[in-house]
């Protein structure tokens, strides 16, 4: 099941924000992210805020249903801007997720995306991306998003060997997501996105190897390798604990990490993000960068997480809930934080340090230099750049991240 909300201070009813949040609010980005809960079926690994029909049957009655599920989103764009005021900002991503947004009709996307241009514009070169699960969409469904103002979109491939999608409990069949791709491009999209998992219990380093080679076969401009990560209360976490499949080890991960480096560098895909390769920086997820970054982003769905100006905020997770609270005119919220100085301070160097770019040298405190010093000597940050004052990642520092990052912080 879906893991569980952070605590935090009651969100206003209205869900107004503190005027130090606005405050400079036009130099900053602003992206929407609109999630969408709904699954055909619980893969065996995820413990995302999603649903399946079974899941919801007697729980969310009638405000929980699909079909009405754009309209309760869009209330919530509305609510957005109210609480906005009179911010002058153009969206510059929207990234629809979940989920599984490709459940919903094509129309119901479009709607969406319409009422973030409704209410707030777009940026003439915005990003507009959807996740989509490749068995859910046809060349005719993403025509329509194509032309409804889509303009990138991610499908969750895992793997091209059947035994390991079995594993993750996977629904769609190999090499569906490749032809997906083609289908895209011949739709006209300008962005496509293929995401892998590696080290699922069973899979080789062949079977891992197949997958890039048919992912990057593909002709996608975009790919995202995630070291499969198993959360308490999976279907996956269970079947490990029963002993039904193996577990993989941090060793395996780091192998697999090295292949994919290896041959997406060959085929000519930069790492821009550690787990993130495209072909050219305008090929990057920008949305995503707007979290690594620090900017500002409004999540509207359940569950979904926001922030602007150092405020970050939770959505209920339940969607009956949710649609429940904005049929009544209240906010959403769960919950929410105020960051201090030294929380965004430590942010930057936890989310920045996973960029090419790295973190300036300048955001480390004495103990953190100094771990910054003893790193540069062990080979897991870059010369060049520390000399000109960052701190990059050199790929074995990259296999390493989670303990670099912790030196830093100090």
């Amino acid at each position: 099941m879906p893991s569980a909300l952070p605590d935090g201070e009651p969100v206003p009813g209205d869900g107004a924000l503190p005027a130090s949040a606005l405050a400079g609010a036009a130099d900053r980005p602003l992206g929407f992210y609109l999630h969408v809960p709904y699954c055909a079926t619980r893969c065996g690994y995820c413990d995302f805020n999603t649903y399946t029909a079974t899941e919801l049957r007697g729980t969310g009655g009638v405000l929980a249903s699909r079909d009405n599920y754009a309209d309760t989103l869009i209330d919530e764009i509305r609510l957005a801007r109210k609480v906005l005021g009179d911010d002058p900002r153009e969206v510059r991503t929207v990234f629809v997720g979940g989920g599984t947004p490709t459940l919903l009709a094509a129309a119901d996307l479009v709607r969406m995306l319409g009422a973030v241009r409704d209410e707030f514009g777009l940026a003439a070169d915005a990003e507009v991306t959807t996740e989509a699960n490749p068995e859910s969409v046809d060349p005719a469904y993403l025509t329509a998003l194509r032309e409804g103002g889509f303009n990138r979109v991610s499908f969750g491939m895992q793997s091209a060997r059947q035994h390991v999608l079995k594993v993750l409990d996977r629904t769609h069949t190999p090499g569906r997501p490749e032809r997906c791709v083609a289908e895209a491009r011949a739709a006209g999209f300008d962005h496509v996105n293929l995401d892998l998992i590696y080290g699922t219990p069973g899979e080789s380093d062949d079977d891992w190897r197949a997958s890039l080679d048919a992912a990057l076969g593909a002709g996608p401009d975009h790919v995202s390798a995630y070291a499969l990560i198993v959360e308490e209360g999976t279907q996956l976490a269970r079947r490990i604990r029963r002993g039904e499949v193996p577990m993989t080890d941090d060793d395996v991960h780091a192998d697999r990490y090295l292949i994919a480096d290896e041959v997406m560098s060959a085929a000519g895909y930069d790492w821009y993000e550690v787990s993130n390769w495209a072909v050219s920086p305008a090929a990057r997820c920008l949305h995503n960068e707007l979290y690594w970054r620090g900017a500002d982003w409004w999540g509207a769905g359940p569950g979904a997480h926001s922030h602007v100006g150092g405020v970050r905020w939770w959505n209920v997770k339940h969607p009956g809930a949710y649609a429940a609270a904005l049929a009544a005119g209240r906010s959403p919220g769960a919950g929410r934080e105020l960051l201090s100085d030294e929380d965004r301070r430590v942010e930057r160097i936890l989310l920045e340090l996973r960029l090419r770019e790295g973190v300036p040298l300048d955001l480390l405190r004495p103990a953190g230099f100094t771990a910054s010093r003893r790193a540069l000597g062990e080979g897991l940050l870059e010369k060049g750049p520390y000399d000109e004052g960052r701190a990059v990642l050199t790929l074995r520092g990259r296999l390493l991240a989670d303990a670099v990052v912790r030196d830093l912080v100090d």
